[in-house]
């Protein structure tokens, strides 16, 4: 038996799949090869369904030099311009931007809802631009979207929100209760079945809006800034959800979003968009430690705005994660240099698990000694970067 495990679901060879009324299933030959028990509880892939012979590391998302343009002549618009990245299979990326980046554009064009200019989306290697309209539709059923204003049915309680995708895509409807019932469980909202979504809170409403996305296994889930409207506490909870349901059933999530944190919270890469361009892109780790462009500095470094009302010819950013937070970084420098620094701002946070923080410090006005501190720290493994109109 050649099976790959990747995350909690295997990858399973096309020779030992047949194909069935609902789904790709077991053969009976592999049953009797690995002990059908067994792997009717482990083998799962991205919507509940085995994938024929794909490697699980191919991307599922590829988008090659896309770009949007609304209007024409003095009125022309570059929403997107000339993107290109991929998503592997499995993955939560997040595409981060402020306010008129293009991020919501681009996310439109990954299912054609909005058709780029120029440009490729490929998902599963298949080009979206080349469907007829009829495939296009079959296609969107397994590319599920959440959006910031939850767009429930008023006028329909839970479970028949939950069942209205089902109803459009010709489920029995004791078939599509019972789904709905096994969603609401999933996140947690059991009790709330009968209600109306106007006798929900903002939460609860997008845990709806989740269950319904997830009631056709989707492969892929699009976010487009799906926490935006709640508080701090609800998104966080939100976002606990959305990685539960990743890990658990190998659903790849997209994440729009203009908040780093959330970026720092669930996703493990992470694209910069600004004014519809792809700024940088790579894992969130490597974008917190060390970002390489302007756009990405801004986002990182956001809501630190006091730092620019203090005086000082030298300020530095320095990075460290746990395994390298053990030196008392700060009262070293002092003892060893017989000069004071100025903690300008510090803060950790938990990304991918691993603690991560960051410290902007003021450095003493003798070049010599700030050039001398700057070894200081890089000698000891700590990222270091000067900051710019920052003082």
């Amino acid at each position: 038996m050649n099976c790959r495990y990747s995350r909690r679901y295997y990858f399973i060879p096309a020779a030992v799949c047949t194909v069935g009324e609902g789904g790709t299933r077991l053969s009976t030959a592999f049953a009797a090869a690995s002990g059908a028990e067994m792997c009717q509880r482990h083998i799962l892939c991205p919507g509940g369904r085995i994938i024929h012979g794909r490697n699980d590391m191919d991307p599922i998302i590829q988008v090659e030099h896309v770009s949007k343009i609304f209007g024409e002549k003095d009125r022309r618009v570059d929403a997107v311009n000339d993107v290109s990245f991929e998503v592997e299979r499995g993955d939560i990326f997040g595409i981060i931007g402020l306010s008129g980046a293009g991020k919501s554009t681009l996310v439109r064009c990954l299912n054609l809802l909005e058709r780029p200019t120029s440009g490729r989306v490929l998902i599963d290697g298949t080009d979206l631009a080349g469907l007829s309209a009829r495939e296009l539709r079959q296609r969107r059923q397994n590319i599920g979207m959440i959006f910031q204003h939850f767009n429930l049915l008023m006028q329909r309680n839970v479970t028949d929100n939950i069942c209205f995708p089902m109803e459009i895509a010709g489920v029995k409807k004791q078939d599509a209760k019972k789904r709905a019932a096994e969603l609401l469980q999933i996140v947690g909202l059991e009790e709330k079945a009968k209600a109306y979504p106007a006798q929900l809170s903002g939460g609860q409403k997008q845990r709806v809006a989740i269950a319904r996305v997830l009631a056709n296994n989707p492969a892929i889930l699009l976010c487009d800034e799906a926490t935006s409207a709640l508080d701090p506490q609800t998104t966080k909870s939100i976002l606990a959800l959305l990685k539960q349901i990743n890990e658990e059933y190998g659903i790849t999530i997209v994440v729009i979003t203009h908040e780093m944190s959330v970026v720092q919270q669930i996703c493990r890469h992470v694209a910069v968009l600004d004014h519809g361009r792809l700024e940088e892109s790579g894992t969130v780790e490597e974008l917190f430690r060390s970002p390489k462009t302007e756009a990405a500095r801004r986002l990182i470094i956001s809501g630190t705005e006091q730092i620019s009302r203090m005086r000082g010819k030298r300020t530095i950013r320095v990075t460290f994660s746990n395994h390298t937070a053990f030196e008392p970084i700060i009262g070293n420098i002092t003892l060893e240099f017989k000069t004071p620094v100025n903690i300008l701002y510090a803060d950790t946070k938990t990304i991918n698990g691993n603690a991560e923080g960051e410290m902007i410090l003021q450095l003493p006005e003798s070049q010599e000694i700030a050039d001398r501190m700057i070894q200081y720290i890089r000698d000891r493994n700590l990222g270091v970067e000067e900051l710019k109109n920052y003082v």
